[in-house]
């Protein structure tokens, strides 16, 4: 009932956005003759209208080249692995030497994996980059079965075979816990694609640690209320017609009911900018957006055995996670290094949650285990921005270049 009341009122309010997406090409050639009527703040209110939707297909990553060593290098993207709910990407590229091979496990969380442009760019300088490209589940058919928390640990494991003995994992906020999971069964199996390193940033992995608001909502209700009121069939005009799932547009809320003041600010100043033509800082709002809006919905069985096996149980911490049916065991971990990184500021994952790891990767030796802690950074920060890249990526390089 949730999804089909959400994409009536989306279809329906199409023609509106239409509308002011025509004055918008309109109006711009005479924004500067004021007797035509199109002002600046006009156009601004076109804008915001134009722009007030949300999109269920992934941006694109636009990652064309990169910069090596002062010369400028082509990216292309390769499907190198397709899956039923997710595609493993390659950014391919020429270089004269072997770099180091990284899979970016991205999170399954309301976002397409192109929340980590910024990542990858920064990653390929140094390294052969792979992601986890997760498919929206509401277009996927329901013909493909179910994808549970066991399924994610299996595609992260099929996509290190795939890409071969030797790469390195970097996971990214929730997937952390599947992402150290998998490598612990991997090491426990001898598996020949074993992680020479493993780097969880800003994950919850004990998330009875300094609990988030994030951790309060998951834990203030039973299982049961979780699958009555946020999940949700996916309309049958769709490809995934029938699908449960729990709705990108719900996540996006509850993202943005954390901090709903800073969102409210930054559409009052985009429209300021627009009104006043500072286009520039207009731009930057705007791109910040256009990714933050562009939702996917997660299979109704990942995301409340999520809630229940990470949040409210937290069972990896407590030595009781199994995985299909087997127990896993983090001390199993004895040649893969591993290196947690946790921000100063982050509301989403606290201070401590992922730095737990340590703990439960006793099998490993000091030198191979690695904790850094960023301060003046929330979650965003650690994996994108300016300290991202000048202070957090050079902790990663160094470490993948010692295990390499």
């Amino acid at each position: 009932m949730l999804y089909r009341v959400y994409q009536t009122y989306a279809d329906a309010s199409e023609p509106l956005r239409a509308m002011a997406q025509i004055g918008i090409r309109i109006g711009k050639p005479f924004s500067g003759i004021k007797d035509m009527g199109f002002s600046q703040s006009l156009l601004a209110l076109l804008e915001l209208t134009a722009r007030s939707r949300l999109i269920h297909v992934r941006p694109s990553y636009a990652v064309d080249s990169i910069t090596i060593d002062g010369h400028e290098v082509a990216v292309r993207e390769e499907t190198l692995l397709s899956l039923p709910f997710c595609d493993l990407i390659h950014f391919a590229k020429d270089v004269a030497a072997a770099q180091p091979k990284m899979l970016i496990v991205a999170p399954l969380s309301g976002h397409f994996a192109t929340l980590l442009r910024d990542t990858v760019k920064t990653l390929l300088g140094d390294h052969e980059v792979y992601i986890t490209d997760w498919k929206n589940a509401r277009d996927v058919p329901l013909s493909e079965g179910p994808f549970g928390f066991d399924d994610y640990v299996d595609y992260i494991i099929a996509c290190l075979e795939k890409i071969g003995p030797g790469a390195h994992v970097f996971a990214v906020c929730q997937p952390c816990v599947q992402a150290l999971a998998a490598v612990a069964v991997m090491a426990e199996e001898r598996n020949p694609a074993e992680p020479r390193s493993m780097t969880l940033m800003a994950g919850p992995i004990d998330t009875r640690v300094n609990p988030s608001k994030v951790n309060a909502l998951a834990t203030s209700k039973p299982i049961e209320w979780f699958e009555k009121n946020l999940i949700s069939r996916v309309p049958f005009r769709l490809p995934g017609a029938g699908r449960k799932v729990y709705p990108g547009f719900v996540q996006l809320y509850a993202f943005m009911s954390m901090n709903m003041e800073r969102h409210i600010k930054a559409h009052r100043d985009l429209y300021h900018h627009l009104a006043n033509g500072r286009v520039e800082d207009a731009q930057a709002i705007m791109t910040f957006y256009d990714e933050y809006f562009a939702v996917l919905d997660l299979p109704a069985e990942f995301y409340i055995e999520t809630v229940k096996v990470v949040f409210q149980e937290a069972l990896l911490a407590k030595g009781k996670l199994t995985h299909r049916g087997r127990k896993v065991d983090p001390r199993a971990i004895r040649r893969t290094a591993l290196l947690t990184v946790e921000g100063e500021r982050d509301d989403i994952c606290s201070v401590g949650q992922t730095a737990a790891a340590h703990i439960l990767c006793n099998g490993l030796r000091l030198h191979l285990k690695r904790h850094h802690y960023q301060v003046g950074v929330g979650h965003y920060g650690t994996f994108s921005g300016r300290r991202w890249s000048g202070q957090i990526y050079p902790v990663i390089r160094n470490l993948v270049l010692a295990m390499n």
